[in-house]
């Protein structure tokens, strides 16, 4: 419905150009891999299955570069396990983005010269879904662009029919178990986006405040207490001054009373161990509807909650004189009154961290509010034993400490949004006092029969909704084929910042409507940062578009450099990865074509060779790493064993190797050489899936499409004993280093005369500086080794490759004379 898709003029590639050119190859190959349906989730009886949870995008956005590390982690993942015969599933879809989205309707509005209260609801609504189907849900066309293999068939929107029933019957599931009330309780509102929002939308911003001191006379006229405030215009609101118990300071004033400055308000001097001794003077103002500290206390002691502050964030009628002023003018105004009477001690500089919206980033006012909330503890509790107990795992660990250690410190969720545009809250209110509560819009009211009912103005958080996203979009809450099949899931992977705003609820929502986890494994992949170092961001400058990068580099060696970059910490940005993607691409286009030049139409394995030999075992090595390292979502370590045993053993030495074989068609060269690179494509493909297919598509033979094909089996292949290739990569580094030849036997030096080639290479090497090289790595190996720390630290086959290293170099300097 919202998909953008971004088209070119492509024509039909005949056999392999000279040039590699993923501008032509990927988009055909992405239109494709859609047509044919091959990204389609089927599932049938004894496949299994495989299932991502991916972060529903946000139904305005477009992708940025963490969407597209995030994407190409995901589809990895997809493609591996449907090259292993698993029905996989990649749901695509949006969420409904309920601040962001009405946001932007509203700004186009007031260009306009009007606004959402001059059209009315219902005209509001109609707007913003005619503003979605001209610029909404551009991001899936995007993710094509990269090459994600998402099930596009499937898509949903967390605003559709069905999925809105499952978002009104969750609703009305948990007010039934009597966990969603309505209450005045502290909330944090934005004054520009002009709702509440939840604490885990809130970004603390480190500000230069100034620190008030202001005398507060004892009523009882034996002196006076002392306060510090950053927010001398919340003073009007004081309706206590508390300490703590055990501040031998205070103890003798506790029960006695304070005068409030300007409203002069007789108020109590109170004791409570929330108060923290160590701050200012170790007395705080209440201010109960300001402060979430003092509302707490407040609350605990029953006292007043008067507020001063409105919601446009200006001082209210309750300020009386106040009234209409900004904090900043109605502060001065505070402060002039203290100054004038001697009450004002002193002000210093203060920095401490204010919270701010995170959409707009306007400053949060801590107000009371009558609110929607959901009480979490009995909801979080089976979620803290998911983790607990490893049934759900974080990717790094250190994830599901930072969960639990949230989880069990929750606090009651906010689930009611002061805005028009998303999921109407399902709460009706009747005349005669009676709240009906129902997942379609009751008739009558049920106490009394009078038909005229109001609905509840409010909608519910957008993450309310998302957090079904793993069954709602399977045709919960009806007993589908797609529910069965494909619930629970089995890996999630996401951002750091939203492991509590969307995973947690994930998991809470799937235990508690589907009995079951949505997932086993939550994957938290690094932030990706700009090159320096700082935070990807349009309004620095320091944004990188991931489609300028797929534009020139391709989106392959997009892809490659991501996982290359992927790890457990922030990265920088590197275009350099990216860089070695396209070489590594065009490496193994111009390898394929010297093969599929020889011609032959078998594809075997035939070695009669030990280089061939070599390279099956070399792959089949790679394999049982790869699939090791995928396993462990290691994807970088992947990306790693799979550009050496592509571009340094397959196409620099084993291709170089052979060359002379091909040439001469020779049939068993032809055929193995087929078969090692069938071999290598599919290992390849789930990390640069155009560039592999379209070679695929050359080779003799082929019924069917890589990306569906068969991932490697073991072949039994393993090393000949008749080569080192270790020691004939060291003689070729040697020799163009000194032009000392190290010593071979005959199969070796067959291998090095044919890649080497060293009649042609005019070598002025220096074979004395050659010999220091080796006499100073050796010594360094020898340190190493004679470091009991090092040796007994360390892991085994590290310090056993240190004592290969150091045989092999003390080998190399006796070759070269040392």
């Amino acid at each position: 419905m919202y998909t953008r898709y971004y088209t070119l003029s492509l024509p039909t590639m005949a056999g392999m150009d000279s040039l590699y050119r993923p501008e032509l190859v990927e988009e055909r190959w992405q239109r494709s891999w859609e047509d044919e349906g091959l990204y389609a989730g089927h599932a049938t009886e004894g496949r299994p299955t495989y299932v991502i949870a991916v972060p529903p995008p946000n139904v305005t956005g477009a992708l940025h570069m963490g969407h597209a590390l995030n994407g190409t982690i995901q589809d990895v993942l997809v493609r591996w396990h449907r090259m292993r015969g698993f029905a996989t599933l990649w749901q695509p879809g949006y969420d409904h983005a309920g601040i962001a989205t009405q946001n932007v309707v509203e700004k186009e509005l007031a260009r306009e010269g009007t606004s959402r209260h001059d059209l009315g609801r219902d005209a509001f609504l109609e707007r913003v879904w005619a503003w979605l189907e001209e610029y909404g849900g551009i991001i899936m066309g995007q993710f094509r662009r990269l090459g994600a293999s998402l099930d596009y068939s499937r898509e949903r929107f967390t605003m559709d029919e069905p999925y809105v029933r499952a978002v009104l019957r969750f609703f009305v599931h948990l007010y039934r178990r009597g966990w969603i009330y309505r209450d005045n309780r502290m909330v944090n509102w934005c004054p520009r986006c002009a709702t509440a929002i939840s604490d885990l939308e809130v970004e603390h911003v480190d500000v230069d405040d100034t620190l008030t001191y202001a005398r507060y006379p004892l009523a009882d006229g034996g002196g006076s207490i002392t306060v510090a405030t950053v927010r001398p215009a919340t003073i009007l609101a004081d309706v206590a001054v508390a300490v703590h118990p055990a501040d031998e300071r205070y103890r003798h004033l506790v029960g006695r009373e304070a005068i409030v400055p300007v409203v002069e308000r007789r108020v109590p001097v109170i004791a409570d161990d929330r108060v923290e001794p160590g701050f200012g003077t170790g007395a705080l103002k209440i201010t109960p509807g300001h402060d979430p500290v003092d509302f707490e206390i407040g609350r605990r002691h029953g006292l007043s909650e008067p507020m001063v502050v409105g919601l446009d964030g200006r001082m209210n009628g309750e300020a009386s004189a106040f009234e209409g002023l900004t904090q900043e003018e109605a502060g001065a105004r505070v402060l002039a009154w203290l100054e004038q009477r001697g009450q004002l001690e002193r002000r210093e500089p203060y920095r401490h961290a204010v919270g701010h919206c995170e959409r707009c980033h306007t400053r949060i006012e801590p107000l009371i509010s009558l609110q929607w909330f959901c009480e979490m503890a009995e909801l979080a509790a089976p979620a803290i034993e998911a983790v607990r107990d490893g049934t759900v795992r974080f990717h790094p660990p250190v994830h599901g400490r930072v969960y639990l250690d949230w989880m069990e410190a929750i606090r009651p969720w906010c689930i009611s949004r002061q805005l028009w545009w998303g999921h109407r809250i399902p709460v009706w209110y009747c005349g005669c006092g009676a709240t009906i509560v129902a997942e379609s819009e009751p008739d009558r009211c049920d106490e009394c029969g009078d038909p005229e009912l109001r609905r509840d103005d409010d909608v519910l958080d957008t993450w309310f909704s998302s957090a079904l996203w793993p069954f709602a979009t399977l045709g919960w809450p009806d007993d589908t084929a797609d529910v069965r099949a494909f619930y629970p899931g089995h890996v999630n992977s996401t951002a750091r910042e939203i492991i509590f705003l969307w995973v947690a609820r994930m998991i809470m929502a799937g235990l508690e409507l589907m009995g079951d986890v949505p997932f086993r494994d939550v994957i938290i992949h690094s932030t990706v940062l700009a090159p320096d170092g700082r935070r990807m961001s349009k309004s620095l400058g320091t944004g990188i578009d991931p489609l300028d990068v797929i534009a020139r580099h391709g989106a392959d060696a997009t892809r490659y450099g991501l996982c290359k970059m992927s790890s457990t910490q922030d990265v920088r940005f590197s275009i350099g990865s990216i860089e070695e993607g396209r070489r590594l691409a065009n490496k193994l286009w111009n390898a394929a074509r010297l093969l599929l030049a020889a011609g032959g139409g078998e594809v075997e394995a035939r070695p009669r060779e030990p280089i061939e030999r070599w390279i099956l075992a070399r792959l089949e090595q790679a394999r049982a790493e790869v699939e090791g390292h995928f396993g462990r979502f290691d994807f970088a370590a992947a990306t790693d064993v799979l550009y050496h045993a592509t571009f340094d053993d397959f196409c620099d030495w084993y291709a170089e190797a052979v060359k002379p074989r091909l040439h001469a068609r020779d049939p068993d060269a032809t055929a193995t050489a087929l078969y090692a690179l069938e071999r290598l494509l599919a290992l390849l493909h789930p990390i640069m899936p155009h560039v592999t297919e379209e070679i695929w598509a050359q080779l003799p033979d082929r019924a069917g499409r890589l990306i569906v094909s068969p991932w490697p089996t073991s072949d039994g292949s393993a090393p000949d004993g008749a080569i080192s290739m270790e020691l004939v990569k060291s003689a070729a580094a040697t020799f163009r280093r000194s032009g000392v030849r190290l010593e071979l036997n005959e199969a070796e030096s067959r291998i090095f005369e044919a890649v080497v080639r060293p009649e042609r290479l005019r070598v002025d090497g220096d074979a004395e500086a050659e010999r220091e090289r080796l006499r100073g790595e050796i010594a360094r190996a020898e340190r190493m080794l004679a470091n009991e720390q090092f040796v007994g630290r360390a892991p085994s086959h590290v310090v056993e490759a240190e004592r290969e290293k150091l045989a092999r170099y003390r080998r190399e300097l006796d070759a070269v004379g040392g």
